[in-house]
């Protein structure tokens, strides 16, 4: 196993240069970039887009070069940029580091990328590192009671459908499942926010952050307190969402087992409907229902939290990832792409090992990675 640990951790390195290397490609060609939004402010008469450029008195600079250079301009590569001196948008090239070769700025990217060394924010100010870490809380603590709820709830209730096949009870949840799976998450939210958080019903749940403004000032206990109380709503409304296919999944899993032929002998042999369950059944029922677990953990954490961190004021990865692209910052595009997919490769890993201690008869140090 320990061979195939470290042949796996290896194969991360190609994987997430792959992905790092399709992605700037991406950009070179996508329509946009910091300079064309800078540009556009200016154009806008929005200066404080250039307040970091070239130090104190950027702000001045651009005042200064709005209008003039026109005609050199009218040759910019950049849309938009008549009537800005083209010894300004040198300047620009040269902070964003658009003055050098593709590959060029591909390689110190990646080199930098393997330190952890993410540079800073073009348009925050603010080293992209620190700018994640002050997002990470928020985002952790949607994914993980997200997923954790998920499947507390849904493998429990996919076996007790699977038992119950075509039952009462398997037909009224399967209208309850259906429902929460054809409904966004995000109106879920919306949902809950009318009835419970102040909306035209109940003021039970605080609408956004968090924590209180006077966390720091409570006790450990109110605390947690505090801390559930916010978290209660958006994780809700994400897990009500979410929890429809891995229950499906679970359900239509243990009924493939239940049918095969080691299931029968199982039960010919004497042994309880529990053991047959719990002894036979449920180790290969549970793989495919594994092999979902680093998606949903990965889904938790960015694409299933964007609408729920914005609806509920939560300002997490999700939400900082989104405005990212829209604002073309590079650094924080490329920093957080780099982090969920390095996740996302060390997540099918832990996957691969719980495959072993699910059913020890799977022995991956013979396979081919």
């Amino acid at each position: 196993m320990a061979a195939y640990i470290i042949r796996r951790i290896l194969l991360m390195v190609p994987t997430i240069l792959g992905i790092m290397a399709l992605s700037f490609l991406l950009v070179q060609f996508a329509p946009g970039g910091p300079i064309e939004r800078i540009v556009a402010q200016l154009s806008g008469t929005e200066i404080s887009a250039t307040a970091r450029i070239g130090g104190s008195g950027s702000g001045d600079f651009a005042q200064q070069n709005i209008g003039g250079g026109a005609d050199a301009a009218l040759n910019s590569k950049y849309r938009g940029a008549r009537g800005l001196d083209p010894e300004f948008i040198k300047q620009l090239e040269v902070q964003f580091g658009f003055d050098k070769p593709w590959y060029e700025r591909f390689g110190k990217m990646i080199w930098n990328y393997s330190r952890f060394q993410f540079g800073t924010s073009y348009f925050r100010d603010v080293k992209v590192l620190d700018l994640i870490g002050e997002k990470l809380p928020v985002s952790i603590s949607l994914g993980l009671w997200t997923t954790l709820l998920t499947y507390l709830i849904s493998i429990p209730l996919g076996i007790r459908k699977a038992m119950l096949d075509g039952s009462r009870f398997d037909l009224w949840t399967s209208a309850v499942i259906i429902v929460g799976y054809a409904i966004p998450s995000f109106l879920f939210a919306v949902f809950l926010i009318v009835l419970f958080a102040g909306g035209s019903f109940f003021d039970v749940f605080p609408l956004r952050g968090l924590t209180s403004d006077n966390w720091s000032d409570l006790s450990w206990p109110m605390r947690i307190v505090d801390y559930l109380w916010h978290i209660c709503l958006p994780v809700t409304a994400l897990v009500i969402g979410s929890f429809a296919t891995t229950t499906l999944l679970t359900k239509n899993s243990f009924l493939d087992e239940i049918k095969k032929q080691y299931v029968m002998t199982a039960r010919a042999k004497g042994l309880s409907e529990r053991q047959v369950l719990y002894g036979h059944v449920f180790r290969n029922a549970m793989l495919i229902v594994i092999a979902g677990f680093p998606g949903a953990f990965v889904g938790a954490f960015f694409t299933g939290s964007i609408l729920i961190e914005t609806i509920f004021s939560l300002d997490g990865l999700g939400l900082l990832s989104y405005e990212s692209i829209v604002n073309r910052d590079y650094p924080v595009v490329f920093a957080t792409l780099y982090i969920f997919g390095l996740m996302g490769l060390v997540m099918t890993l832990v996957s691969d090992l719980t495959y072993t201690w699910v059913d020890p008869r799977i022995d991956f140090e013979t396979r081919e990675v």
